[in-house]
């Protein structure tokens, strides 16, 4: 859309005129009005007052005169202090519907979406552990990163999705140990439970038993932190990382079957909420990664050797801290895993832009790493960002899985799936669906309504998760977008059959006047590809999320205040109906950008 344009054109005209002054390019800008005054763009006169030498107020009054008076594009404008509110013609938004229509109908891009920049981008999410199944935090980390990835396709690059796998560690041989003593053979399929779940079991049964042992020492006299390294069973887990370290043969064999059941378990969660990746990498593979850059640090002068052998860069001038990279043994420290590994990716997919979806836990050793990488001089280093994101509770409280009060995501999916069920069936309108037809529709509310509910909120923002109010058919939620998008599709339905072409822009070119609603939604729509443009520059999917239920909010108000099969001007009738398929188009890709299906009925 070319109205900002237009407008600053105009604007510059009207300086000219009055001031005899010129601008140069970007030296006038325009902000989006207040709702509490009418107008769809501000024009802010205050730093202007210098050209010309009025009052912001009269300056405004000046330039909202030229362009009532010099161009067709505004119909009445108003001044509050020093802005200049104006209001467009009906004819400028009944163009831009016709210009976004065309778009849509093209087919060659959908609207809003960028043609490719040449660009890559690695996008890292997921990155579990072995040790138990997905959870609430997991989700908002993968619908994160693919929303991302979703988000940064259509603004134009190539993107590489990746996930590490946490699979080696003392947390796994806790679950091991846990198995061995008290598995009796029992196998996912013998227990009835995926996988992850089996295995998340065994690791829960750890922490029970070893907090028993860490209290019958504490009653022997130990203080609680001793207790805590003398414990028996920590001890055998201990040993047992280093049994696996040494690659003995019985040890390995018991961690790649039950990593085996554990991946199996996280490729069916995967699959039912819609996330792929093109390569995984796994923990075990890269963790003795970096250390050949640790010499190269030291070589340049980047890294230094204390007298017992340990390896730290000093980062105070920058603001951090002195940073272990190796160990007095010579082992690594994620610090040095961290390293190896993004040098590995850039190696495996010389990347632009390198995205780490992780929590805000993590923030200050991101800063260390993108700062060491920088030092070292490595190219790719500008380009690395920690999409940073808070913690998600449930109204019950916080949840920790080694106690067993984690929820689990394939628990919460059911849970919520369940809800869309019930609403569904209370409003009786599923009735010519049929059982398979109806099963897909909840899976699909369900997941839409999680999804929608964790990337409404800012990243950075610590949230809290409440299922029953994920699901509701009004507010701010995806049901209520979904809902909006299915009864477009029935009226645009309904249109064919009274053979109204939705995509036939030239039917209302002509039209000379809209209904203030119907202005409303046209402008919401001709901010869609501001609204990817801003999401991918910020990484922040909500930006999305917000703008699609605004424009659906809009929408339900123009369906209730204004006919559309009703009205008898045939101009203004195939305007509604091309403004529906705007709507549900730009509805159905923008949910699609939060990875969220768009029902066609419901």
């Amino acid at each position: 859309m070319d109205i900002e344009n237009q407008i600053t054109e105009g604007i510059k005209a009207a300086f000219q005129y009055h001031y005899q002054h010129t601008f140069a390019e970007g030296e006038v800008s325009l902000q989006p009005t207040r709702k509490d005054f009418a107008g769809s763009h501000t024009f802010v006169t205050f730093p202007y007052a210098r050209i010309s030498s009025q009052i912001p107020p009269q300056t405004a009054e000046t330039i909202g005169n030229y362009l009532k008076e010099h161009t067709d594009i505004i119909k009445n404008f108003n001044v509050v202090k020093g802005f200049l509110n104006l209001e467009l013609a009906d004819s400028v938004w009944v163009k831009a519907l016709g210009e976004v229509v065309r778009e849509y109908q093209s087919g060659e891009l959908p609207y809003g979406f960028q043609r490719k920049n040449g660009q890559k981008v690695m996008i890292e999410f997921s990155s579990p552990n072995t040790n138990k199944p997905l959870h609430l935090g997991h989700l908002r980390n993968n619908f994160l990163g693919y929303a991302m990835v979703q988000i940064l396709e259509a603004n134009g690059y190539a993107v590489h999705k990746v996930n590490i796998i946490n699979d080696r560690g003392i947390h796994i041989c806790k679950s091991m140990l846990a198995y061995q003593k008290l598995g009796s053979g029992e196998t996912p399929e013998s227990a009835g439970m995926k996988g992850d779940h089996l295995v998340g079991k065994y690791y829960v049964e750890f922490d029970k038993h070893y907090k028993a042992q860490i209290q019958e020492l504490v009653a022997q006299g130990y203080e609680e932190e001793q207790a805590k390294k003398e414990a028996p069973l920590i001890k055998e887990a201990q040993g047992l990382l280093q049994q696996w370290e040494r690659s003995d043969a019985e040890t390995v064999a018991l961690w790649k079957k039950m990593n085996g059941w554990v991946y199996a378990g996280f490729d069916a969660t995967y699959q039912k909420i819609g996330v792929s990746f093109d390569q995984i990498y796994y923990e075990s593979d890269t963790y003795l990664l970096g250390k050949d850059i640790v010499d190269e640090g030291l070589a340049k002068g980047v890294f230094y050797r204390k007298d017992d052998g340990s390896v730290w860069i000093d980062l105070t001038d920058e603001k951090l801290d002195e940073k272990l990279v190796l160990r007095t043994d010579g082992t690594s420290v994620y610090m040095t895993q961290d390293l190896g590994t993004a040098e590995l990716r850039y190696r495996d997919w010389p990347f632009d832009k390198m995205v780490y979806v992780v929590g805000n836990e993590q923030n200050y050793h991101f800063k260390v790493l993108f700062t060491i990488l920088k030092k070292l001089g490595r190219s790719y280093a500008d380009g690395l960002y920690h999409l940073s994101y808070g913690m998600v509770d449930l109204p019950s409280g916080k949840m920790k899985s080694r106690e067993g009060t984690v929820v689990d995501a394939d628990d919460l999916i059911d849970e919520v799936v369940n809800q869309a069920r019930k609403k569904t069936e209370e409003l009786g309108k599923i009735d010519e669906l049929s059982s398979e037809q109806a099963n897909e529709l909840f899976q699909m509310l369900g997941l839409g309504a999680i999804k929608y509910f964790l990337l409404k909120v800012d990243p950075k923002k610590r949230m809290l998760f409440n299922p029953e109010e994920s699901v509701q058919l009004q507010g701010d939620t995806a049901p209520f977008i979904q809902y909006s998008h299915a009864r477009i599709a029935a009226i645009l339905q309904k249109a064919a059959q009274e053979g109204i072409d939705a995509f036939d822009s030239d039917a209302f070119s002509k039209l000379e006047s809209i209904h203030p609603i119907e202005q409303e939604v046209v402008e919401l729509l001709t901010l869609f590809p501001q609204k990817v443009q801003l999401a991918g520059a910020e990484y922040t999917p909500s930006v999305i999320a917000q703008y699609i239920f605004e424009l659906a909010k809009a929408y339900n108000r123009f369906y209730t205040e204004v006919p559309i099969f009703a009205e008898q001007d045939s101009s203004a009738l195939r305007f509604r109906v091309s403004l529906s398929l705007a709507v549900a188009k730009t509805i159905r890709n923008g949910l699609g950008l939060l990875g969220i299906q768009a029902p066609e009925q419901m």
